[in-house]
């Protein structure tokens, strides 16, 4: 059985998310198993303000940023202020928790907010070495060194969301996966 490394990038607003969703959904379908986490926008009033973390098997939820929540020490990207507190007891333990008991382990997204917790960074990392599949969004302008790393490595398929994919390539992803079965 190989081990499928899947990875989807594009431009904000691309459908990333919605793609990550629809891969997952499909994944279940197979009765594949899946779990760690999905990133969503919070809005207010029609205006982003912030962005939610979702534990997708427990549905656990948490601040990932917020424009008006700042904690003591917060990091800023752009004009949020992260959560690393919630970053840390729900995105990395929905990861962790993913390489324990999923088949198939998926983060939305890999991106500047996320990767200020160096405790995500390790989860990433954990993930990655586990023989366990994964499916993961990819911030498409980071600099990151874990996503150059992730970007450069053969191994691992980066695909990019556009306007013309995006209805299509959720499909495409699930049969990469389903053919590791």
């Amino acid at each position: 059985m190989t081990t499928v490394r899947v990875f989807v990038t594009g431009d904000p607003g691309s459908g990333k998310t919605t793609a990550i969703c629809r891969i997952a959904d499909g994944l279940r379908n197979l009765g594949l198993k899946t779990g760690g986490m999905i990133s969503r926008e919070i809005r207010e009033d029609g205006v982003r303000v912030g962005f939610q973390l979702e534990d997708i098997s427990s549905h656990e939820t948490g601040i990932l940023a917020h424009l008006k929540r700042r904690s003591s020490g917060a990091p800023a990207v752009g004009r949020y202020f992260v959560n690393l507190a919630d970053i840390e007891r729900v995105g990395v333990a929905a990861i962790k928790h993913a390489i324990n008991e999923a088949d198939i382990v998926i983060v939305d997204e890999i991106g500047p907010m996320e990767l200020k917790s160096t405790q995500f960074i390790d989860a990433i990392e954990a993930a990655l070495a586990s023989p366990k599949n994964f499916l993961g969004a990819l911030h498409r302008y980071s600099s990151n060194e874990l996503v150059t790393m992730i970007k450069s490595n053969s191994a691992y398929q980066v695909v990019e969301i556009t306007q013309i994919n995006r209805d299509t390539l959720p499909q495409e992803i699930v049969k990469r996966f389903n053919v590791s079965k």
